[in-house]
């Protein structure tokens, strides 16, 4: 048994691409631990995201459309999911590695908020340090799971879910592979649901776009998809020109007619005041917070103590929690 590690270390070695991230040679982790004698780093990495409080409260944080009634809509979890398919599917045709890909895209959200990117706004605005959820995502990884002691996961997952989002790219392929399938999952998700919203049609994108990319979320995945992997060259991670233009006006379509839609969004304009509400009373009111967060006020801050409270709730934990702490309750004997 000791010795099946050591055999997919040397399958990854022998058959994986010169650019991809081999196990064996992962830049570790903060601290060292016994390896184990069945999975890689990287496997364990994506079990123990898969086990963690976080990854499970995923199931009830927003995607897009706030607390929708059908069971149809994404939510953060389902998301996660969908980019975990996409990027494993990209690393596998590159022959890149597949389980660290799939450890950065299941770990990628782990820090989102409720109430969807609203609920980072607004964190965004009250916290002194700011607030993104990608960063969030990380520190749930090295200091809020498991008590605070962290996932301690390796370099590499913890670059990639850092770099998921903007800014400068991660050190991997396989987490350049996560930001592409991160956006070519939500582009045409959040498509799906506004259709299922009753808030645009298939039609309603431009014939031009539909005719080069596809007419269904199917086809334009598939045509996102494999422009990468058609594209990919060495280190460099990318679409080609042309089907990365009808990207850019599909999102650009999306956000003119989804994220920005009334009818979709309009929940949205509440949730700045009722974080806000949230999180002034919790800065007033330390103790009433668990007992891992008031650890937090007393080590680190206050501010950050709240921060990391309310960016942990789901959006029925949140809400429940405004209820109880502002809605008065009927009396009855």
């Amino acid at each position: 048994m000791s010795d099946v590690r050591e055999q997919i270390e040397e399958f990854e070695i022998e058959y994986l691409s010169s650019y991809a991230s081999k196990s064996r040679y992962s830049k570790g982790r903060e601290v060292s631990e016994d390896k184990c004698e069945l999975r890689t780093e990287f496997q364990r990495d994506r079990d123990r995201i898969i086990h963690s409080k976080a990854f499970r409260r995923l199931k009830h944080k927003t995607q897009v459309f706030i607390s929708p009634e059908s069971d149809h809509y994404r939510t953060r979890l389902t998301h996660t999911l969908e980019v975990s398919q996409i990027a494993r599917t990209i690393a596998r045709a590159l022959r890149l590695n597949e389980d660290l890909t799939e450890a950065i895209a299941l770990g990628h959200d782990l820090g989102h908020t409720p109430f969807g990117h609203a609920g980072e706004r607004a964190l965004a605005e009250l916290c002194p340090d700011g607030f993104t959820h990608y960063e969030q995502s990380v520190r749930v990884c090295k200091k809020l799971e498991k008590d605070g002691k962290g996932l301690n996961l390796t370099f590499e997952v913890i670059d990639g879910i850092l770099h998921h989002t903007c800014g400068e790219l991660a050190s991997t392929s396989e987490g350049k592979i996560v930001r592409l399938s991160d956006r070519i999952a939500y582009i045409n998700h959040d498509i799906d649901d506004a259709t299922r919203g009753d808030i645009i049609v298939e039609s309603d994108i431009p014939d031009e776009i539909t005719k080069y990319l596809g007419h269904t979320k199917s086809e334009r995945i598939d045509t996102l998809v494999k422009s990468v992997v058609n594209n990919s060259k060495g280190e460099e991670i990318k679409m080609d020109d042309e089907t990365f233009k009808y990207y850019n006006m599909l999102h650009e379509f999306l956000y003119k007619e989804v994220y920005h839609n009334q009818k979709a969004k309009g929940e949205e304009a509440k949730v700045f005041g009722f974080v806000q509400k949230l999180y002034d009373y919790y800065l007033s009111n330390i103790n009433k917070m668990p007992e891992e967060f008031i650890k937090i006020a007393n080590s680190e801050s206050p501010d950050r103590a709240v921060t990391d409270y309310i960016a942990s709730m789901t959006d029925h934990f949140a809400v429940t929690t405004y209820n109880n702490v502002f809605v008065p309750k009927f009396w009855s004997i």
